[in-house]
């Protein structure tokens, strides 16, 4: 097992059973989670919670927090990569679609995301080529929401990275790059549901609007 993370459930933070050095990066980020993602914002654009998986997740104990025990962020993604993988191994189906392991990186610029958006991006390519999604969250990341374009949904109050399961809704975080697009489809395709057929064809045909 690649030991340059170490993960501990929400239950195991809320108990204490951390290293006493990351347990504050990790409950500020558990807190965050339970705050801010499973509940509503006047600003995101659509009913229901910020994150819709987060709350099915905690409840089922699928939830995780992670730390890093290297400042070599890329090679804290491959452990997280790596604890994801073997976690998730023993699971149902469903419960693979809520498997979560939040990464805190408490020690990258809290006033630039630059540094973590780019090794986002990096490690994209990989993650969504074998099913799994990873995103990141700052406290000035500028992404725009899906459904609001003013309401920027990533911020958090931490630098960390996200990782789970790539689903079939996941089609507006994929339509980036079209290798990103061909590893939904030929995931996914022909069993999309309309809804999400639909905001496809849109998505491709905006740049012919107007």
């Amino acid at each position: 097992m690649n030991n340059a993370v170490l993960i501990w459930t929400a239950a195991e933070v809320d108990d204490g059973k951390v290293p006493a050095q990351y347990l504050p990066s990790v409950r500020q980020v558990l807190a965050w989670s339970r705050d801010y993602l499973v509940t509503a914002h006047p600003d995101l654009g659509r009913s229901g919670p910020v994150c819709p998986y987060t709350q099915p997740s905690l409840r089922k104990g699928l939830y995780y927090l992670a730390a890093a025990t290297t400042l070599d962020v890329r090679a804290a993604i491959l452990g997280l990569r790596a604890q994801y993988t073997a976690l998730s191994a023993g699971l149902s189906p469903d419960d693979r679609e809520l498997l979560t392991i939040l990464l805190a990186l408490p020690h990258l610029d809290y006033t630039d995301s630059t540094e973590l958006d780019a090794l986002q991006r990096e490690a994209k390519d990989s993650f969504v080529a074998d099913g799994l999604m990873i995103g990141q969250f700052h406290p000035v990341c500028d992404e725009p929401g899906l459904w609001n374009a003013q309401f920027k949904a990533l911020r958090a109050p931490l630098p960390l990275l996200a990782i789970r399961k790539l689903v079939v809704f996941d089609l507006p975080f994929v339509i980036d790059t079209d290798a990103h697009a061909e590893s939904y489809l030929s995931r996914f395709a022909p069993d999309i549901p309309t809804r999400i057929r639909d905001q496809l064809v849109k998505r491709v045909a905006s740049p012919l609007v107007g």
